[in-house]
């Protein structure tokens, strides 16, 4: 198994906190994809497998058609995607994205959560360099496959990883995940769907393509308060770091 699956697990998985904020951060996803995509599904990959996602986080119908209505709304903010770069305490590279109505906020409140822990943000280009953009499908066949030769279709599509998912005590699902080229997300999709496979989820994410940093747990703390913060920002959609979650010996 590759280093997306590695990161994977190293993460464990890490969820956001809530049901609410899972909702509030498809819901932007969804409003931005309807934006640059048109607001029919049929025609547009993107807003169709974020819906697909959105279903299998038991988002509620409302919600998403709420979302989608949103991209068409003169009256209603309009979201910028934003990602912010900055270099945490003892080192550790950061990589956040955000959805945000008004960036002045936003970058006040990231630079804030930097300088409060010892950290500093960054200017563009300062670390976006140590990770790798990356499409993401989680994926379940209606069938049992042949990991192999499913592999070896998915080449020609730019997959670079493949693998069955863990629970969150390691034991392996009926889920494949696959980790592709971010330009191949729409020839992926049309894949998937023409083999009848169900999408269970697909988006994008950032792998750090460095070695990650061990520290040993006293140091870990002040890290992960860090992006304890970050992630609580209610602009924050995703944060990335090159911290190991393994504590140094």
């Amino acid at each position: 198994m590759g280093r997306a699956f590695e990161f994977r697990k190293e993460r464990k998985f890490k969820r956001w906190g809530h049901m609410a904020r899972t909702f509030t951060r498809l819901g932007k996803e969804i409003t931005i994809a309807a934006k640059q995509g048109g607001p029919d599904p049929t025609g547009n990959p993107r807003l169709r497998a974020l819906i697909q996602t959105a279903r299998g986080e038991n988002m509620p119908k409302d919600n998403i058609e709420r979302a989608i209505k949103k991209a068409t709304d003169k009256d209603l903010g309009d979201y910028k995607e934003i990602v912010y770069e900055g270099i945490g305490p003892h080192g550790i590279a950061f990589l956040i994205e955000t959805a945000t109505d008004n960036n002045k906020r936003t970058v006040a409140n990231i630079r804030s959560y930097f300088s409060k822990m010892g950290g500093e943000l960054g200017t563009s280009g300062s670390t976006v360099f140590m990770f790798d953009h990356k499409c993401v499908f989680k994926f379940r066949p209606a069938a049992p496959v042949d990991m192999d030769e499913l592999e070896l279709e998915l080449i020609d599509f730019d997959v670079d990883d493949i693998f069955k998912d863990i629970d969150e005590e390691g034991e392996e699902t009926d889920v494949i995940v696959i980790y592709g080229a971010f330009e191949s997300f729409n020839n992926i999709q049309k894949y998937l769907e023409e083999k009848g496979f169900e999408i269970v989820s697909a988006g994008f994410e950032r792998l750090p393509n460095i070695p990650l940093k061990t520290l040993p747990a006293e140091k870990q703390e002040s890290v992960k308060k860090l992006i304890d913060m970050i992630e609580e920002d209610e602009d924050v959609q995703n944060v990335y770091h090159t911290l190991s979650l393994t504590e140094e010996e």
